[in-house]
């Protein structure tokens, strides 16, 4: 089960603290790049709170595309840099900017929800290259505005999945 709004500010803390306190395993590197990180955290924080999406872990992510969950996987990245090389399988692919779209125009609308379906209550996850990129905020941000119901970002993007272990597929 993915995080939804309510939860994210706890889960992203937790999260920082975690990571920040035992991921580097050494108290010799206490502190360093403290403040990118914080940076990172904040940033995503505020697109997810702005956006109203949930976010999707990718032990989480793993869980549902092995139980081949009714969802759909959108890799936002350009055809030729991810999607191509490497992508989660079963994944489409619709390009998005990685600055915040304060805007959609009426035809990549269009194309967009010709690729997320009529069913507005469908499973949608968006990734992009890692947590850092905003292209994954772009299109949840506009499938929730969209009034797509059930919308998910995987922050770790195909860096993170590829770093589990997570099986890919190549492009078409």
């Amino acid at each position: 089960m993915g995080v939804r709004k309510g939860q994210v500010s706890l889960w992203l803390l937790a999260g920082a603290f975690v990571f920040v306190l035992c991921g580097t395993g050494s108290a010799a590197v206490w502190g360093t790049g403290e403040l990118d990180t914080e940076k990172t955290a904040v940033k995503f924080c505020r697109e997810v709170m702005k956006g109203g999406y949930g976010i999707v872990a990718t032990d989480e992510l793993k869980t549902w595309t092995d139980k081949k969950e009714n969802m759909l996987v959108v890799d936002t990245m350009p055809l030729e840099d991810s999607y191509v090389k490497n992508h989660i399988p079963g994944a489409v692919q619709f390009e998005l900017p990685v600055e915040e779209m304060s805007g959609m125009d009426e035809q990549v609308k269009a194309s967009f929800e010709k690729i997320l379906g009529p069913d507005k209550a469908r499973k949608l996850v968006f990734y992009c290259g890692f947590t850092k990129c905003g292209r994954s905020h772009n299109g949840a941000m506009w499938a929730v505005k969209m009034g797509y119901t059930n919308v998910y970002r995987y922050p770790g993007g195909i860096k993170g999945w590829m770093e589990a272990d997570g099986k890919v597929e190549k492009g078409k």
